[in-house]
This record gives structure tokens, sequence and C-alpha cells, in this order.
């Protein structure tokens, strides 16, 4: 599913994980699933810090979600996160890690100092261009 350079970069991004990560899918057998499966299993296999699972209890099906390991995941995609999406995802597996945003220390502090639960569901277009600004800041706000 990944092409040969998009792989080598995203090796290189992974080495900056802060710990190990789990993603998370819930598969249902269909042609989609199928490809959710094959991209989990590449990203895994490009870090030892990445686990595959295909354990997830998500309500959407096929999906996946991202985890600190052992712990449940708060950052899921319903479809495959590709073309512009890619970079919410690679943001999804740093910043579970730990790996720390590039936000600055007050957006942090207002983020952790939410007294906030609820469940997102965002939906986006491939062809929207502020979609992965918002995937990004509601992904940063379900990790801390």
């Amino acid at each position: 599913m990944l092409d040969q350079n998009t792989s080598a970069q995203l090796k290189t991004l992974l080495e900056r994980l802060e710990g190990p990560i789990e993603l998370v899918a819930t598969l249902n057998g269909t042609d989609k699933s199928d490809k959710i499966k094959e991209l989990v299993e590449e990203v895994a296999a490009l870090s030892p810090q990445v686990t595959a699972r295909f354990d997830g209890k998500n309500k959407r099906a096929p999906s996946f979600g991202v985890a600190k390991a052992g712990e449940e995941p708060r950052v899921f995609f319903a479809g495959l996160p590709m073309g512009h999406e890619f970079t919410s995802l690679i943001l999804a597996l740093l910043q579970t890690s730990g790996y720390a945003p590039k936000v600055s220390d007050e957006v942090l502090a207002s983020i952790k100092g939410l007294s906030l639960q609820s469940d997102f569901d965002v939906f986006v277009s491939l062809s929207c261009h502020n979609c992965p600004d918002v995937v990004q800041a509601l992904n940063l706000i379900a990790i801390y």
C-alpha cells in the first residue's frame, strides 16, 4: 500500500516515537477492511515501537485506533488516511507515543484544562484543504 519512498520517510519519522504504541484494528471482512489491515501491518513493520492488533471493538468497522501500549485508543480512523490526511495519521502516531506537539505551552495547557467528556466523529473530504487541520486539532484534544 505504501510506496518505497513513503515507507522510508515514515520509518525515519517513527524513530521519533517516545514510547510503544499500538494500532488496534476493528475489521469486518470487506475489501476496505483488507486495505486497513494492510496499512496497519505495513506501519507496524516499520518500527519495533509499533504493534498491530486485530481485536478492536470500535463501533465503526472497518477502522483502526492509535493507543499507547496497554491503553485504549483515543484516536480512530474509519477509513484510509491517505493523501493529505496521511499527515494526521503520522502526528497521531507520534503524539500518542508522547512526542511533544508543536503548539504553544498555553494551547497545551488549555487543552489539558478542558473538562470535556465527548466523542467527536469527524468526517473529511480529500478535496478539503481545511480538514487535516481540524482532524489534527481534535486528535490533539483526544490525546491530551
